[in-house]
C-alpha cells in the first residue's frame, strides 16, 4: 500500500457538521469580542470628546484652579504635578519592595510555611478596597499629625501599599517562568546564588517586571480615595511632598459634582489627561522592554 492511500486511511476528511461547528463558535467569539468593545469603544469615545472641550480652555495646562465660581475657573496644572510626583514616590517605594518579595519567595523561600503565608496575605491585599488603605493611613499618620497633617508623601505611601501586591503577584509569576536550566547552568559553573539571580534571572524577567510594575502605576494613579484621605486637595502648584498637595483624581472628585458647565468640562478633559499619561507611561515601558530584549 502506497503512503498516499494510507495517510487518506488515517486522516479522515472533516465532516460537514464539523465546519458548521467550527464555523458557528467562531461567529460566537467574534461576536463576543464585538460585543465587549462597544462599551470601551463608547467610553473612550465619550471621554475623548467631552475632554477635548475642556482641554482647548485657556491655560488648561499652565494655569492653576482658582477656586473662582463664577470667573474663570483656571487649570489642571497643580494636580498634573501633584498626581507624578505623588505616583512617584510611590512607585520608588512599592517596586523595589514587591519585586524583592517576590525574589525571595521564588528564589529563596519557595514551599516553605512562611513563603506560603507571604503569599496569602498578598493575595488578602490585593482584594482589599483603596479606601482602606487611604483610612489607615488617615489614622496612624494624619491624625497623629505625624509629619504634619495632610501630606504629599502620605499619600504616596497609601498608594504604594496599594501597589505593593500588584507589583509583588505579577514579579513572581515572571520570575516563575525564567527557565530553570538557566539556574543550574550558572550554579554549576561556581556563580553565586545572588550573583546568579541579580545577573541572570532579574535580566531575563525584565521585560515582564516593567509591564507587571506599570499594572501596578496605572491602579495608583487613578485611584482617588487614598488621596482625599492623606494629601487633600489644594489650588497652587508645591512641589514639597510635606506640604499638601493636589491630584488629578482629587481634582476630578471635586469638579465633577460643580453645577457650572467649564467646571464640569474642566472635570473631563483631567479624565482624559489622566488617561493620556497612563498610556505615555505604557508606551515608554514599552520601548523600554523591547530596547532590553534586544540587548
Amino acid at each position: 500500500m502506497s503512503s498516499t492511500s494510507s495517510a487518506s486511511l488515517l486522516l479522515a476528511p472533516v465532516s460537514g457538521r464539523r465546519r458548521t461547528t467550527d464555523r458557528l463558535m467562531r461567529g460566537i467569539l467574534l461576536a463576543g469580542t464585538v460585543i465587549a468593545l462597544i462599551p470601551l469603544v463608547l467610553v473612550v469615545y465619550y471621554l475623548f470628546s467631552r475632554g477635548l472641550k475642556g482641554m482647548t480652555a485657556s491655560g488648561f495646562f499652565t494655569t492653576d484652579p482658582t477656586g473662582n465660581f463664577l470667573g474663570n475657573p483656571g487649570g489642571v496644572k497643580s494636580a498634573i504635578l501633584g498626581t507624578l510626583e505623588i505616583v512617584a514616590l510611590a512607585a520608588v517605594i512599592a517596586i523595589p519592595v514587591g519585586i524583592g518579595v517576590a525574589l525571595y519567595l521564588v528564589e529563596f523561600g519557595k514551599k516553605t510555611i512562611f513563603a506560603q503565608f507571604v503569599r496569602y496575605f498578598i493575595d488578602v491585599m490585593t482584594g482589599v478596597p483603596s479606601i482602606v488603605f487611604g483610612l489607615f493611613i488617615y489614622i496612624t499618620l494624619v491624625t497623629t499629625k505625624i509629619g504634619g497633617s495632610f501630606t504629599g508623601w502620605k499619600g504616596s505611601l497609601a498608594l504604594a501599599l496599594l501597589m505593593l501586591p500588584v507589583v509583588t503577584r505579577s514579579a513572581e509569576v515572571v520570575l516563575i517562568l525564567v527557565p530553570e536550566s538557566l539556574r543550574e547552568a550558572a550554579l554549576a559553573l561556581g556563580v553565586p546564588r545572588w550573583k546568579v539571580t541579580m545577573k541572570i534571572v532579574l535580566p531575563t524577567a525584565l521585560p515582564g517586571l516593567i509591564t507587571g510594575s506599570l499594572l501596578a502605576v496605572a491602579r495608583g494613579m487613578g485611584e482617588t480615595a487614598p488621596l482625599l484621605f492623606t494629601s487633600a486637595t489644594v489650588f497652587g502648584t508645591t512641589y514639597n511632598l510635606g506640604d499638601r498637595m493636589n491630584s488629578l483624581p482629587a481634582q476630578i472628585f471635586a469638579d465633577i459634582s460643580q453645577p457650572k458647565d467649564d467646571i464640569v468640562n474642566r472635570a473631563w478633559a483631567s479624565a482624559l489627561t489622566l488617561v493620556l499619561l497612563i498610556l505615555a507611561i505604557t508606551l515608554i515601558a514599552r520601548l523600554a522592554a523591547r530596547r532590553s530584549r534586544v540587548s
